[in-house]
């Protein structure tokens, strides 16, 4: 597995230098700071790439005394500073177009220009598609992320390489910086939401309603067998979710009996959630105790 993903995060570093370099290009041949907050973009996903290889690989460490849940979280890691690094660029960018507002100058080469970032903007789509699938398929927020963050620098590159083509169409100047800066403001609600994201991630936040309501449907058809269900909770340590429930079954069954179904239980859920840690908790039907025990913190 850690091979299989982190080769992946090798393909986005591959692609973030290439985009650099054909962004760069593009943006000495025109001049134009719409290009050039593209490319400082670009800057940014190289460091996301870095930072994510770094992230994957502590995940992929296995739990040990120390980190019984596993390393999984060091995943948020990566998206909460790719997130940061985000809006650093955006204010970067918000900077240089700024200084270009007021001080306008011509663009050059536009037409050369623009084909070099229409190349680049190729090849972050193509990565964007691979790291999405792969993300998904694997549950690795580090990939989906990564996928996220250039789809949004491959459409930010279009309406870059529109405006910009707007501007050598009709000489509107201004245009150039006014493009920057809606630039700047998209990447910063990318940012945003990387690092919302990451923040529910490490204070241990549930599943997804769908995932959810994948568990309590399992659950539901053992409730018509005569089980009963409480005090569920979920969290999600990157790719790793952590179920917790408790079941009620009837008093007089043996422990053997009460187990066997526990266990039927637990496969049925991992038969759905493939990297689901599921931990259920036996209770016997109709005992006060068993009801006083729903919460977080246990009823004295």
């Amino acid at each position: 597995m850690k091979s299989s993903l982190t080769r992946y995060v090798w393909l986005s570093i591959a692609t973030a230098i290439a985009t650099i370099i054909l962004k760069g290009v593009a943006w000495k041949l025109t001049g134009s700071v719409g290009l050039l907050s593209d490319a400082i973009e670009s800057f940014v996903n190289l460091a996301g790439a870095l930072m994510a290889l770094a992230m994957l690989t502590v995940a992929e460490i296995p739990a040990d005394d120390n980190h019984a849940h596993g390393h999984g979280k060091a995943e948020y890691f990566s998206s909460a500073f790719e997130g940061f690094l985000i809006l650093l660029a955006a204010l970067s960018i918000g900077y240089a177009a700024l200084d270009r507002l007021f001080n306008p100058a011509p663009l050059e080469a536009i037409g050369f220009g623009l084909g070099v970032s229409m190349v680049a903007s190729l090849l972050n789509f193509a990565t964007a598609r691979v790291l999405l699938t792969v993300g998904q398929r694997h549950g690795s927020i580090v990939l989906e992320a990564d996928a996220h963050h250039l789809m949004t620098d491959v459409w930010t590159s279009v309406g870059v390489i529109g405006g910009v083509a707007l501007v050598w169409l009709t000489g509107w100047l201004w245009l150039d910086p006014v493009i920057a800066l809606i630039v700047a403001v998209n990447i910063v609600w990318t940012g945003w939401k990387l690092m919302r994201r990451s923040a529910d991630g490490l204070m241990d936040a549930s599943v997804p309603l769908e995932q959810r309501g994948q568990i309590e449907a399992v659950l539901a058809r053992y409730r018509e067998q005569g089980l009963d269900f409480h005090a569920l909770r979920t969290r999600q340590a990157g790719r790793r979710i952590f179920v917790t429930v408790h079941i009620l079954v009837p008093g007089q069954w043996t422990v053997q009996s009460g187990h066997e179904w526990l266990e039927r239980i637990e496969n049925d859920i991992r038969t759905l959630l493939p990297t689901a840690n599921v931990t259920t908790h036996l209770e016997a039907l109709g005992d006060p105790a068993s009801i006083a025990d729903q919460g977080l913190d246990r009823a004295n």
